[in-house]
């Protein structure tokens, strides 16, 4: 028989658990995992305290403690926890606890981390992987427009989580306002709020890092820019629902980087400085200095950026295409002032080791680009994860270009990154929805370098 104890300790256990659903809107999420630091979120009901309890793997009776509470009066309640003055190389187990009178010590873990190994100096940089994709959509059929529902099969979040891999770099796109979420301040917390509580993403939330950019649809309505009256209540809701290490400077923008192991990573903002897509390209024949996508105080930032990296492989990601020049939607090329000057820069100061990352035109493909007297450039798009797919068409359905291409599949990237010092390697890997594979491309990094004359 189960003694009186056993089974007080099992009711305790259940009514825990009701409450902690009860009042828990989404997450626990891991942010940016760092040799001393973590970032961990969780969204709560306006009101609730929450307990975060973490500790060493295996020394679990030696937990800390940190407390919040968050306000009976505001609209939602995403909340970050900064952990720090953690041991480098080292696992770390932590538990929530919601609205518990007396936060009882805790005895399993809702998640864990492992902080990142101090290679340098010491012995060869890690081989590791991370995840990539764009354009996440959750249906909502009250306010979704008539018809066949945009969203997909969302259980591709589901294998997702299965995956080894250092982080999630989220393209943009990654949830998606709508008419009711367009013009004023609530819609726009609402829609992250609710799209981020969808059941099937929670698993994954909490099994590796997260980071993230934004394009239009999780910036405010389709294809708009700098003109957007609401965007910065829109920074405002990406930075509390996301945790990335900063988001622009100067209270502008969202960009930033992401340095793991030997890889780099620049974040670009293709929406906050962003031209109005109907401006013209070109004035008497001449690039319009005026046609921007990523803006002056951003492009500065790059180049200096990547002047300082050493990385063998350094990856300007970015919400709209770069390269691709018969794509009849967004892209750099279309800002040829801009482009023109990146497109200098790299060659002039012999930048080695670029690729660009984006998302935004649901199907996944690799575009290559050859540049005269030195290494050619490749555009990996990795597009959609859940929204609507279509089908190659019009100029792009034989891009001479394309050097790799998945369409009418949802699916997402991994980006492994592998080899000895000076002989680094990149394997991509394209998924569907059930973690099948559907495609792979490689390079080396000594295909990414600059002849030498």
């Amino acid at each position: 028989m189960i003694s009186f104890c056993r089974m007080a300790c099992i009711l305790v256990s259940i009514l825990f658990s009701l409450e902690l659903r009860a009042q828990l809107v989404s997450g626990p999420m891991l942010g940016p995992v760092e040799l001393r630091t973590a970032k961990l979120w969780i969204e709560v009901k306006p009101g609730s305290r929450v307990t975060l309890q973490y500790w060493k793997q295996g020394e679990i009776k030696f937990f800390k403690t940190m407390d919040k509470r968050t306000n009976i009066e505001d609209w939602f309640s995403p909340l970050l926890f900064d952990l720090v003055g953690l041991d480098v190389h080292t696992t770390y187990e932590y538990r929530f606890a919601i609205n518990q009178k007396a936060v009882m010590p805790p005895t399993k873990a809702d998640g864990s981390f492992t902080t990142k190994e101090l290679w340098q100096w010491r012995k060869p940089a890690p081989d590791f992987s991370f995840l990539t994709g764009s354009c996440s959509y959750v249906n909502e059929p009250a306010i979704d427009r008539p018809g066949k529902p945009y969203g997909g099969d969302s259980s591709i979040f589901e294998s997702m989580a299965k995956e080894k891999a250092a982080f999630m770099l989220w393209l943009g796109d990654s949830w998606y306002t709508r008419e009711v979420d367009y013009f004023d301040e609530w819609g726009l917390w609402n829609r992250a709020s609710h799209d981020r509580a969808a059941p099937v993403l929670q698993k994954f939330l909490k099994s590796t890092s997260h980071f993230a950019m934004w394009d239009d649809h999780d910036y405010g309505p389709n294809d708009i820019g700098t003109n957007y009256i609401l965007k910065e209540t829109s920074r405002n809701v990406f930075k509390n629902y996301w945790l990335n290490t900063t988001y622009g400077m100067n209270n502008k923008g969202i960009y930033s980087m992401i340095s793991y192991a030997d890889v780099d990573i620049f974040m670009m903002d293709d929406r906050w400085w962003r031209s109005a897509d109907a401006m013209k390209d070109s004035i008497d024949g001449k690039p319009n200095p005026d046609k921007i996508m990523w803006g002056k105080e951003q492009m500065d930032w790059l180049k200096n950026a990547l002047l300082y990296s050493r990385a063998p492989f350094k990856i300007i990601a970015t919400g709209s295409q770069v390269l691709n020049p018969v794509s009849p939607f967004d892209k750099l090329l279309n800002c040829p002032a801009e482009y023109n000057e990146l497109m200098h820069f790299l060659k002039e100061n012999n930048i080695n080791g670029v690729l660009f990352l984006t998302g935004d035109r649901h199907h996944s493909e690799i575009i290559k680009a050859d540049r005269e007297g030195t290494y050619p450039l490749y555009d990996i798009t990795a597009s959609p994860l859940t929204a609507g797919t279509h089908a190659f068409s019009g100029p792009e359905k034989n891009n001479p270009y394309r050097i790799f291409g998945l369409d009418q599949k949802q699916n997402y990237a991994k980006f492994s990154f592998s080899g000895e010092r000076n002989q680094r390697k990149l394997t991509v890997e394209f998924f569907g929805v059930a973690g099948d594979k559907l495609g792979e491309w490689k390079i080396g990094e000594k295909e990414l370098t600059t002849p030498k004359k």
